[in-house]
């Protein structure tokens, strides 16, 4: 069963004026992994091993021993660009198969940019894997230009990058 948080994949209001449409503002990228979902998942419930397969170079390290087992957790990464620390505020989760979290600079709220994960496993063995990139609720238009720069091609990236560790085993 999934656990979701308060957080709607749509915002309260409208298109606010100088702000891109909604529909611009959600992003999403699939495919098929060839390998079972609770491996694939492993690898992105597991902060530590996500600058290995992050398509968006966005993450440089992050300390072990941070598995993600449910929504409340929060876990913390070093980012490569600024070298800043994040803390990850996970706000949906359901073991094998959806994970989500929200960011936001240590020590303050998070700025409304959602990072999403869906995992549906096939009778074959093999994995669809969804990621979607959602800042519906990021209202700071200083970071508009660094949201848009997250394409489905960037998240695509992510899932090959993960498909091949996934793939091999590693």
């Amino acid at each position: 069963m999934a656990t979701r948080s308060d957080q709607p994949d749509q915002p309260d209001q409208p298109d606010q004026p100088g702000s891109p449409p909604v529909s611009e503002r959600v992003v999403s990228a699939e495919r098929s992994v060839r390998a079972p979902a609770s491996l694939i998942f492993g690898l992105i419930a597991d902060p530590a091993r996500q600058p290995e397969w992050d398509g968006n170079d966005n993450l440089a390290q992050a300390p072990s021993g941070q598995v993600v087992t449910a929504v409340g957790d929060v876990f913390t990464m070093v980012l490569t660009k600024e070298g800043a620390t994040r803390q990850n505020h996970v706000v949906e989760f359901a073991e094998g198969r959806l994970i989500a979290w929200l960011p936001a600079p240590v020590g303050e709220e998070p700025r409304g940019h959602l990072w999403r994960w869906e995992l549906e496993p096939a009778a074959d063995g093999t994995t669809l894997v969804r990621h979607t990139y959602d800042w519906t609720r990021l209202t700071d238009e200083s970071r508009f230009a660094r949201a848009r720069w997250h394409t489905p091609e960037r998240l695509m990236g992510s899932i090959d990058r993960l498909a091949g560790l996934a793939e091999s085993g590693r």
